[in-house]
């Protein structure tokens, strides 16, 4: 089936006026690339996580490790998308990026890129 992008346009469900820096518990999607299916592996009927979704997993649960004001709550991980709970329990300013030394931005690409490589979608 092919898809129709009139029959199958996507509104979005945000609030207007509403400012999602601010304190709260907030539902979150993320789909990758093209939506190709890069983060499970099924064998013998078993759906496990290949090493991409691991990183996604990983990466997810070391959050608030590197975000002040940052909680995590329950996810899961899906063939080409990953749903999560974020809670925010301090309201983001303009930029929202980690100060501190370690950021995970450095390590997630790394990981984000061999896991790419692996999978095929990036070639070295």
């Amino acid at each position: 089936m092919t898809r129709n992008p009139v029959k199958h346009h996507r509104r979005s469900i945000r609030l207007k006026r509403y400012d999602y820096s601010q304190v709260g518990a907030y539902f979150i999607t993320v789909c990758t690339h093209k939506k190709k299916c890069i983060l499970e592996n099924e064998e013998d009927g078993k759906v496990t996580l290949n090493e991409v979704g691991q990183m996604v997993e990983k990466t997810w649960i070391e959050l608030p490790k590197y975000y002040i004001g940052v909680d995590i709550d329950e996810f899961v991980i899906m063939p080409n998308h990953f749903h999560g709970i974020i809670i925010l329990t301090v309201g983001a300013g303009p930029r929202a990026c980690p100060e501190n030394k370690g950021q995970p931005q450095g390590v997630a690409l790394q990981r984000y890129c061999r896991c790419l490589m692996l999978c095929g979608v990036l070639n070295p």
